[in-house]
């Protein structure tokens, strides 16, 4: 679905991503683990078209016998019209306004009124407490609330892929198992998924195939379950 060929990230006189290639097929889990500043993030804002100073090739094929689209170059509202979605590190909802209206500014490229009424029933069908706080602001929710609202907000889009940036991130361990159980039922409903995440082992408990970056460059990879038991990996993220 998404490949990856020989991506370079440049933030000025950083060299934040190192000649990266990686494939994303349709209907999986990929994930990317490193450290911070490894450039997990920096791969999915490009791809998110967020960044400005990149080279390589992004290639995206939405449907199977179609030609793929070339994404580097391209603006970051072509990418949500070509089925990708970010849900952010930080969820950068918008506080002041309510659930519903946060859910609604996701399906912003979308005009048929009727599904995205259905599509906001089934995030709440998905995450039950952002239908029982429909009507409260966004900034008054905890923050397990907004990261949920921030997830629903991507799937407003009905993406293909849905990319999500360090979704645990701050959450106590019994939101991380909920969120991450969503994740694979997002997954189960037919989208893609690439998942950036420091939790490692919860990361690669779900990943159908996983990258390890360190310093821009990936220095593993291989299915999510072997790298689980990698005993590299164990004693860098996973604490021997």
């Amino acid at each position: 679905m998404l490949q990856i060929n020989d991506l370079h990230v440049h933030y000025g006189g950083i060299h934040a991503v190192k000649g990266v290639s990686l494939n994303i097929p349709r209907g999986s889990i990929v994930t990317l683990i490193g450290a911070n500043g490894a450039g997990k993030s920096s791969i999915i804002r490009s791809i998110a078209g967020l960044v400005r100073d990149v080279k390589g090739s992004i290639s995206l094929t939405r449907r199977e016998g179609h030609p793929a689209v070339e994404l580097i170059g391209k603006p970051a509202e072509d990418m949500v019209r070509n089925g990708i979605a970010l849900s952010p590190e930080g969820r950068r909802i918008l506080p002041h306004l309510t659930v519903a209206e946060n859910l609604e500014l996701g399906a912003w490229c979308r005009s048929d009124r009727d599904g995205i009424e259905n599509d906001k029933e089934r995030v709440y069908r998905l995450f039950p407490r952002l239908k029982e706080r429909h009507w409260q602001k966004g900034g008054t929710l905890s923050g397990g609330e907004q990261q949920m609202l921030a997830v629903g907000r991507a799937l407003m889009s009905q993406p293909d892929l849905i990319m999500l940036d360090e979704p645990s991130l701050g959450l106590a361990p019994i939101l991380v198992k909920e969120i991450f159980d969503i994740i694979r039922r997002i997954n189960e409903d037919g989208k893609t998924v690439l998942l950036v995440e420091q939790n490692a082992f919860a990361a690669l408990s779900i990943a159908d195939y996983a990258y390890i970056l360190e310093v821009g460059s990936v220095v593993l990879q291989g299915p999510g379950k072997e790298m689980l038991h990698n005993p590299k990996v164990r004693e860098a993220y996973l604490g021997g």
